[in-house]
C-alpha cells in the first residue's frame, strides 16, 4: 500500500495509480452532498438548470456537519453511508465527478461507473466526525440552505486522510 498527497485539482490525473487500500491525503476544494442535496441536483439535471457546481472533476463528501462552534471553521463531519447515494452516483460520475468520499461498501453499479469513468472512491474514517473536522478550514453553504446540515457545502480541505475504497480498475477494500 501506498500514501499520497494530493490536491483535489490533481485527483483525476492520479486515479489511475490508485489502488485499493492505499492512503489518500487530501486537500481542496470538495462539496457536501447527502440524500436530499443530491434528489435535489437530479431535479436541476431533468429541468437543464444549473447545478450548484461544476461536477467536472469534482469531489463529493457524502457528510451533513453538524453546526459550527465559536472559533472553528465547521462542526463535527463525519462521513455518511455511501450507498444511500448509490442510485445517483453512476450518472453523477458520467458527468464527470472525479470522486466521492464515505463510508461503507458500494453497489456494483456504482463500482462498474468508477471503472468506466477512471475515477475512485474514497473512505473516510466512521465515528470521528469530530477529528475529520480538524483538517477542514474552511465551510461554505453554496445550494440549498433550508435543507440545514445537509445542505450544499463547499469546504476546503487541508491534509484530509482517506483510503481508496473502490479503484477505476476494480480493486475493492470490501470484497477482500
Amino acid at each position: 500500500m501506498k500514501e499520497y498527497n494530493v490536491n483535489t485539482q490533481e485527483l483525476k490525473e492520479l486515479c489511475p495509480l490508485l489502488k485499493a487500500g492505499d492512503r489518500v491525503i487530501l486537500s481542496g476544494t470538495v462539496y457536501t452532498s447527502r440524500d436530499a442535496a443530491h434528489k435535489r441536483i437530479f431535479e436541476l439535471l431533468e429541468q437543464e438548470k444549473p447545478l450548484p457546481y461544476d461536477l467536472n472533476g469534482a469531489v463529493i463528501y457524502y457528510a451533513g456537519p453538524t453546526p459550527t462552534p465559536e472559533n472553528a471553521a465547521i462542526g463535527s463531519c463525519g462521513p455518511t453511508t455511501s450507498k444511500r447515494m448509490d442510485p445517483y452516483t453512476p450518472r453523477l460520475l458520467d458527468l464527470g465527478l472525479t470522486a466521492t468520499i464515505g463510508k461503507g461498501e458500494r453497489s456494483k453499479e456504482v463500482c462498474e461507473a468508477i471503472k468506466r469513468n477512471q475515477s475512485v472512491y474514497l473512505c473516510a474514517i466512521g465515528g470521528a466526525g469530530a477529528l475529520a473536522a480538524l483538517s477542514i478550514s474552511k465551510c461554505e453553504v453554496i445550494a440549498f440552505d433550508d435543507l440545514g446540515c445537509e445542505s450544499v457545502k463547499r469546504l476546503q480541505f487541508n491534509n484530509f486522510p482517506l483510503i481508496v475504497g473502490v479503484d477505476c480498475k476494480g480493486g475493492n477494500i470490501f470484497e477482500r
